[in-house]
């Protein structure tokens, strides 16, 4: 039988079993990834990590899970209760509900019943991902706007911003992969793999699908809604105790969820890599080896997340936004085109693939010519600019005049030292004197 019908065929207790580990797969990769996050980075930025709680640290995540209960829960005065609750919830939800179209293996027997390492296999499986993942920046908005405070408010119109572009992008770079499995099933664009993974024959959906997926979980570069150094905490300032461990929750599953998901569309999803798949007789793709590369490739991309926040400073926010809306949607559509063409070009022409990624090379390295015979622009001169020092910096000039005070300010100023005089003096005559000579 097929995927489809395997599914189908899970009895009750199998189909619960599965319900039961997806819900849990989110805690527990969220706590392993807190402590892999503050030891890498650690490590990276020359610092100790996490080394107290635990041998060598590992406890601090079920340090974490520990206290955040207990911490005191504090709701704002102006808040909306009935949002404010909500919100947290709505962002954990359905970023849990996306594991359920993740295949994660093949074929197993599980207590002597053959299934497949998947809850369900939709049709349109890669679409309720991404409304899943778009579904919970609602939360983050509704979050920053139930809070009824100035800072949290611009998070939340922060991550709607975000979404908007940065979803775009990422369901662009997604069209190519469709194109050639010829599916929106999860579980079909996986096996369409099995005669080469797509990160190297779509490589430019491969390397915008990676930076909207930085975008999209709002994490360093690109974590404006939260901005610490800008906006205290961002959307989830006014949050503490559980409903903030939520909001962390969310996060972390979400950077597991498009990282499988990239595993599942460019990486050949629970298939071993190339060398692997090659010993004795395709061995390592069948039973449950395929969930040891699947977790495998995944923590790769997750590592990726760890090195680019230990790495990069934030953006500023229109850098941000240029990158989503200049650079990487219009390459999504050039891109597209270019797919398009060439799939219709190979239906009438019979072409190799390896032909086609030649040509290709071959177009990339000339437009790479022509911009390095491109004139470098002129700066043109312009009397009103700021003058550059040796070290680089800008210089007030030199003839800067410092204004004076506002004139409601010198009025003030008059009428005390009026009152001052009239008080020194206590005399009628010198008071007048004093309003008709004019101020000293």
């Amino acid at each position: 039988m097929d995927r489809a019908a395997l599914l189908a065929d899970d009895p009750l207790w199998l189909i619960l079993i599965k319900v039961v580990i997806l819900l849990l797969l989110g805690p527990i990769m969220t706590m392993i990834l807190i402590v892999a996050e503050r030891k890498i980075i650690g490590r990276m930025q020359q610092r100790p990590g996490p080394n107290r709680v635990g041998p060598f640290g590992l406890l601090q995540s079920v340090a974490d899970a520990i206290k955040l209960p207990f911490k005191e829960q504090i709701i704002p005065e102006g808040a909306d209760r009935k949002v404010y609750f909500l919100a947290p919830i709505l962002s954990t939800i359905p970023a849990i509900t996306a594991f359920s179209v993740m295949p994660i293996g093949g074929k197993v027997s599980i207590f002597g019943e053959e299934t497949v390492l998947q809850l369900v296999d939709l049709p349109v499986g890669v679409l309720v991902i991404l409304a899943c993942s778009s579904l919970g920046v609602y939360g983050i908005v509704l979050a920053g706007w139930a809070s009824g405070s100035p800072y949290p408010l611009l998070g939340g119109l922060r991550s709607a911003a975000q979404v908007i572009s940065y979803e775009i992008a990422m369901g662009l770079s997604i069209v190519a992969v469709v194109l050639y499995a010829q599916s929106l099933s999860t579980g079909d664009i996986v096996d369409a793999q099995q005669s080469g993974w797509y990160f190297y024959l779509l490589i430019p959906s491969f390397l915008i699908y990676l930076v909207s997926m930085v975008g999209e979980t709002n994490r360093a570069p690109f974590d404006l809604p939260e901005a610490e150094s800008e906006l205290v905490g961002g959307f989830h300032t006014e949050y503490s105790s559980m409903k903030f461990a939520l909001f962390f929750l969310a996060e972390y599953v979400n950077m597991v969820i498009v990282s499988a998901f990239a595993t599942t569309l460019f990486l050949g999803g629970y298939m071993a890599p190339w060398p692997i798949s090659l010993i004795n007789d395709n061995y390592f793709n069948t039973g449950w080896w395929p969930v040891l590369w699947f977790f495998a490739k995944t923590f790769l991309l997750l590592f990726a997340f760890i090195w680019v926040r230990a790495t990069l400073p934030r953006f500023r926010y229109d850098q941000f936004m240029k990158i989503g809306w200049k650079i990487l949607v219009p390459a999504n559509l050039v891109w597209i085109v270019l797919v398009s063409a060439v799939r219709a070009f190979r239906s009438e022409n019979n072409v190799s693939t390896g032909q086609w990624v030649l040509w290709l090379g071959l177009g990339v390295l000339a437009l790479i010519l022509l911009t390095l015979l491109l004139p470098d622009r002129k700066i043109e001169d312009d009397e009103d600019r700021v003058p550059i020092t040796g070290g680089g910096y800008p210089v007030p000039p030199l003839d800067l005049e410092i204004p004076g005070p506002p004139k409601r300010k010198a009025v003030r100023g008059r009428e005390r030292r009026r009152q001052r005089a009239t008080v020194g003096t206590g005399s009628a005559g010198d008071t007048a004197k004093e309003s008709t000579d004019g101020d000293v």
